[in-house]
């Protein structure tokens, strides 16, 4: 198929960079403008937390409804992907969706939104996305393999999901429309983000396919391409990139770009050791968590739901339960006044939006 589009001087994976790029811009001016970020609709409160899940449900449910039609058509096939896998490792999932989740409320951002913080002068997001990085890095590649390896032997059959179950997102995502009545410019650049996901398979599945020399097929993710992208940084001349940290590139310059244009670019670290020992421990968990449970609440929730997988859905409501056990415990701890890990050498830690 890549061969027939007379993509004659660039090669697959080349190919994949560039449109890697694409996307990724795409996904950062619209996850920017819209504040798209799955933690606040799971712990906010009142209005403003209704319309952030009602607009993360909205990319949802066009993320399931486009990507099941491309699989309806034939154009592409998700019977070898790792998402329908015969079995799946449960305790990995479990274990890992709850520290990802957790780790997401600990520094107020999943990844997906802490690469377009840190994208609009966010120091703060810029460093836990490095210790993330390096945590998932660890956890797929180096000393922390073991523990990946040993929660992994842990399987189930994986249950396969009703076709009509497609239409689950779509339901819910007009309930919380209906209720929390968010606006059209935030509403409709959510159903593009979400239109992102099918084009993203529809890229590497379709359009880059070729049998001399092929790529993987995937979508929008944000836990191994931040492990690719920190790795490439490092070792440049020794491996290539692929789509992933095209993608993450491509966040970068979108968000930045947005945020340039509407006046939203502004410069903001840490205020003080406690808050920045919270920040970094949510790093190593979203980290950690995001290679455990498969993805993050893009890789995951986003991407592997749209193809109808069980173990991405069971990855999903995992990540949504560590997120509100720990927003849960964290109210708690607030409420006796000792929120940060040492009250003593750090300031009250005012509300800031994700």
């Amino acid at each position: 198929m890549f061969e027939t589009f007379g993509f004659e001087t660039l090669t697959p994976r080349t190919a994949s960079i560039l449109f890697g790029l694409g996307l990724g811009a795409a996904f950062g001016i619209l996850a920017e403008v819209t504040r798209f970020c799955l933690r606040r609709g799971v712990i906010g409160a009142g209005i403003e937390g209704r319309q952030a899940l009602a607009v993360w449900l909205t990319a949802l449910a066009v993320a399931v409804i486009g990507t099941q039609g491309a699989v309806w058509a034939g154009w592409i096939s998700f019977a070898d992907h790792r998402f329908h896998a015969p079995t799946f490792p449960i305790l990995s999932l479990v274990v890992g969706g709850l520290m990802f989740g957790a780790g997401m409320v600990l520094t107020r951002g999943c990844l997906s939104r802490l690469v377009v913080l840190s994208s609009s002068g966010n120091l703060r997001a810029i460093i836990v996305l490095g210790v993330a990085a390096l945590a998932a890095l660890a956890t797929m590649k180096g000393v922390l393999a073991p523990i990946r390896n040993s929660l992994a032997a842990v399987e189930i059959a994986a249950p396969s999901l009703p076709a009509l179950g497609a239409l689950l997102p779509l339901a819910l995502a007009a309930v919380f429309v209906a209720q929390a009545r968010p606006k059209l410019r935030v509403l409709v650049p959510a159903a593009l983000l979400g239109a992102l996901v099918p084009l993203g398979w529809l890229g590497t599945g379709l359009v880059l396919m070729d049998e001399f020399d092929p790529i993987a097929v995937e979508s929008l993710s944000f836990t191994a391409p931040l492990a690719d992208t920190l790795f490439w940084t490092a070792a440049a001349s020794a491996i290539g990139g692929n789509f992933g940290t095209g993608l993450i590139g491509g966040v970068i310059f979108g968000a930045a770009l947005s945020a340039l244009i509407a006046g939203r670019f502004a410069w903001q670290g840490f205020e003080g050791a406690g808050q920045m020992g919270r920040y970094l421990s949510g790093g190593v968990l979203m980290g950690m968590g995001g290679v455990l449970a498969g993805g993050c609440t893009v890789g995951a929730g986003l991407s592997g739901v749209a193809t109808l997988s069980s173990s991405a859905t069971f990855a999903l409501l995992s990540i949504i339960a560590g997120a509100w056990l720990a927003a849960q415990l964290d109210a708690r701890v607030n409420a006796r006044g000792t929120s940060e890990f040492d009250a003593r050498t750090s300031t009250p830690e005012a509300p800031q939006a994700a």
